[in-house]
C-alpha cells in the first residue's frame, strides 16, 4: 500500500504540474509558453523521481509499468495496484484543476492535431526511447544510478517541447486519462493508452538486446 500510495503523489505531481502548466498557460494569456511547459513535464518527472524513486521505483506511468512486467522486471501481481494508483493520483490531480481554474484548455488534455493514427505513431516512438532510455539507467548496474531522474527527466522535456504541439508527447495512459475523465475530452483518446504502450514493449525489448551484445574486445581484454 505504500508503494501504491508513492506512486499516487508520484503520478499527481507529474500531472499537477504537467498539464497544469498547460492551463495556467491558457489562463495567463501565454505566461508559460511551449517551451516552459515541455519543461514543466521534464522537471515534475525529475522531481517525482527523486521523491519517491526510492519508495516505489517511480513508475509513474503505467505503459512503463506493464513494460517492466512483460521484460521480469516486475511482479505482474502489482501491476494492477500501480496502474490503479497511478489512475487515482492523474484524476486527483485534474481534479485539483478543475476545483481550482475550471475547464480551461481541457485541463490540458491531449488531443491528436492531425490523424489519429499520426498521432499513435508519434506516441509509439516518443516512448520507445523514453523507455529506452529508463531500462539503461534503472535496469542495468553499469548505468550511473544518480543520473536516472536527469537523464529521463530532460528526455521527457525534450520530447514534450519539440513534440507536443502535434499529439500531446504524452507518452503516459494516466497523464492522458487524468484530463480526459475530468473535463470529457476523449477525441482520439486510444492514442494515448495503444501509442505509449506499444512503444514502452519495443523500448524495452531494445535495449535488453543492445545490452545482451557482445562486449568489445577492448573490454574482454580489461577483465582477462
Amino acid at each position: 500500500m505504500r508503494r501504491c500510495a508513492a506512486e499516487f503523489v508520484g503520478t499527481f505531481l507529474l500531472v499537477f504540474a504537467g498539464p497544469g502548466a498547460v492551463v495556467v498557460d491558457e489562463v495567463s494569456g501565454g505566461g508559460v509558453g511551449s517551451l516552459g511547459i515541455g519543461l514543466s513535464f521534464g522537471l515534475a518527472v525529475m522531481a517525482a523521481i527523486y521523491a519517491v524513486g526510492h519508495l516505489s521505483g517511480a513508475h509513474i506511468n503505467p505503459a512503463v509499468t506493464f513494460a517492466f512486467a512483460l521484460t521480469r522486471h516486475f511482479p505482474w501481481s502489482l501491476v494492477p495496484a500501480y496502474v490503479a494508483s497511478q489512475l487515482l493520483g492523474a484524476c486527483a490531480a485534474s481534479a485539483t484543476h478543475l476545483a481550482l481554474f475550471g475547464d480551461v484548455a481541457n485541463l490540458g488534455a491531449t488531443v491528436p492535431s492531425g490523424p489519429p493514427l499520426q498521432a499513435a505513431l508519434l506516441e509509439l516512438l516518443l516512448t520507445l526511447f523514453l523507455m529506452f532510455v529508463v531500462s539503461a539507467v534503472a535496469t542495468d548496474v553499469r548505468a550511473v544510478g544518480q543520473s536516472a531522474a536527469i537523464a529521463i527527466g530532460g528526455y521527457v522535456a525534450l520530447a514534450a517541447t519539440f513534440a507536443g504541439p502535434i499529439a500531446g508527447a504524452s507518452m503516459n495512459p494516466a497523464r492522458s486519462f487524468g484530463p480526459a475523465l475530468l473535463s470529457g475530452t476523449w477525441g482520439g483518446h486510444w492514442v494515448y493508452w495503444v501509442g505509449p504502450i506499444s512503444g514502452s514493449v519495443l523500448g524495452a525489448l531494445l535495449y535488453r538486446y543492445v545490452r545482451a551484445a557482445r562486449a568489445p574486445e577492448s573490454e574482454h581484454a580489461q577483465r582477462g
